[in-house]
């Protein structure tokens, strides 16, 4: 049963498929310095077909396969990138050198070449994201055989070590506080509302038994009688009770004396 959920975990994935591309026999290297696609005779490929990247596990599979049929021409295992089994020449980069090997142990290598650079960049992109995902597999798989060996998060203070906190709302707050005015108290210990900016404050009212000193006397004009002139005075629009008794006091002190009513009525109109 173990056997059997391994090979069911290592499942074969397809990383990138190119459908042109050609192959040229490499001639052998003289040294070190590389290879020069300039010297494989590009105008003349042996072979022309599909390329397909293929990954079971941690190893990745270049294969040449025929365009129409898929049948198999040649495949190299790939378990490290860069490496050995795929070389960029020096001349370009639109060709490689991979190892191919026929599953006997029989291995060589060849010429890669794409029509497309853009073919070629995804053809080389494809391998490394896949040994990138092998690399981070790896630092996962012993960080969990060892977890104790793994960095420990510490998220406590240090000796002498403080914080500061900067809460501006707060302080906002405190301020708008600061600047309130307090509301003038009236009788009872009641609180009055302060009058509206601009307004205008009414005029005082006069002491009873007291004209205002706006209001003149009544003048007499010659040949006018006094009733009209009295008529045409004008009168306060709210005076005080007390007032009132004051101006016409003399019809209250003409019931007191004959006299004073025969003379009143000489020189005031009968009402």
């Amino acid at each position: 049963m173990a056997a059997m959920a391994g090979e069911e975990e290592e499942y074969e994935a397809v990383l990138c498929v190119k459908p042109a591309v050609h192959v040229y026999r490499v001639p052998p290297r003289a040294s070190n310095r590389g290879y020069r696609a300039a010297e494989w005779q590009l105008d003349q490929p042996a072979w022309s077909g599909r390329l397909r990247i293929t990954a079971k596990g941690k190893i990745a599979f270049i294969k040449l396969e025929d365009k129409t049929s898929g049948e198999l021409f040649a495949q190299a295992p790939v378990e490290q990138f860069p490496g050995i089994a795929v070389e960029s020449v020096m001349d370009s980069s639109r060709y490689f050198v991979i190892r191919i090997e026929d599953g006997n142990g029989r291995r060589a290598f060849i010429g890669v070449g794409f029509v497309d650079r853009g073919d070629a960049f995804d053809f080389n992109v494809a391998l490394q994201d896949h040994f990138k995902w092998v690399r981070q597999q790896s630092e996962l798989a012993r960080q969990a055989e060892n977890p104790d060996q793994g960095p420990k998060l510490d998220l406590g203070f240090k000796e002498g070590q403080t914080i500061k906190l900067n809460i501006a709302n707060m302080k906002k707050k405190e301020g708008a506080t600061g600047n309130t005015r307090p509301r003038p108290a009236g009788p009872g210990g009641l609180s009055l509302l302060p009058p509206p900016p601009g307004g205008k404050s009414s005029a005082p009212l006069c002491p009873s038994g007291e004209r205002p000193s706006s209001l003149s006397a009544p003048t007499q004009l010659p040949g006018t009688p006094i009733t009209d002139s009295l008529l045409s005075w004008p009168q306060p629009a709210a005076a005080p009770s007390a007032a009132a008794a004051d101006v016409w006091g003399d019809f209250a002190k003409a019931s007191g004396s004959a006299s004073n009513q025969t003379q009143a009525n000489a020189g005031w109109v009968q009402f």
